[in-house]
């Protein structure tokens, strides 16, 4: 739900956790060795809220956000694919950290909706042919008896060269977009809330992006590109 603010409604009308919101799936794969070398390496703290704040940044800062090469296969959307290649978009990322949480027995679900993103670049702009990103994906964790959202999206460099603040998650409230940026110009606004799910909806997202973004190219088309310094010149532009 879109609350006026532009922000989402709280989830707390959704389940509390089962067995499932631990368990491993194709993409989010709780067992790899990969996911749970990372998980064990940056889960630090006594507590689960703890860890889990320190796995958000781990997925936040040490894997770069790249829209540019969007792999809606099966496993270009696996977790330890993402660790593999080093890059994600914000749908793969809240799939590792869906899985690096779930191995260190926190319970994660994924969460969807649209949003309308005002800062964005030339070359996405022309591939999309829209400023709405459908099917954005965040994850929800189960911390001291409630869904906690996290959006872990943007890497602190990206932000910084976007003139974004860091989006932080501390484990009590949601971590959401940021509605403005440093000099108060309007980022993003959450427009359609599409729920949370226990495992990747991939074709419903397929089917979506097949219907809104007909010109996306597959992510094996994509030989070049930097999202960050693409975003790095026009933000010097303005």
């Amino acid at each position: 739900m879109r609350t006026r603010s532009g922000t989402l409604a709280s989830m707390d009308h959704t389940p509390e956790p089962a067995p499932q919101h631990l368990g491993a799936t194709p993409c989010i794969e709780t067992h790899h060795p990969a996911v749970q070398a990372f998980a064990r390496a940056n889960a630090q703290g006594a507590s689960a809220r703890e860890k889990a704040v320190a796995l958000y940044r781990a997925v936040r800062d040490q894997v770069r956000y790249d829209p540019y090469r969007i792999d809606l296969s099966e496993a270009g959307m696996s977790a330890s694919t993402v660790l593999e290649q080093g890059y994600g978009w914000c749908v793969s990322k809240a799939v590792l950290l869906a899985a690096a949480c779930r191995a260190e027995g926190i319970p994660a679900r994924l969460g969807f909706a649209d949003v309308r993103n005002h800062l964005s670049t030339e070359r996405l702009r022309n591939t999309m042919k829209t400023d709405v990103f459908a099917w954005h994906g965040y994850t929800l964790l189960w911390l001291d008896g409630a869904w906690r959202k996290a959006t872990p999206a943007f890497n602190i460099e990206l932000c910084d060269k976007f003139g974004l603040l860091p989006l932080e998650f501390d484990g009590v409230h949601d971590s959401l977009y940021h509605p403005f940026d440093r000099e108060g110009r309007q980022h993003m606004e959450y427009v359609n809330e599409r729920g949370a799910f226990d495992d990747l909806p991939l074709a419903q997202i397929r089917a979506a992006f097949r219907e809104i973004y007909p010109d996306m190219p597959a992510a094996s088309d994509v030989t070049d590109g930097d999202f960050a310094a693409d975003a790095a010149r026009e933000a010097a532009r303005s």
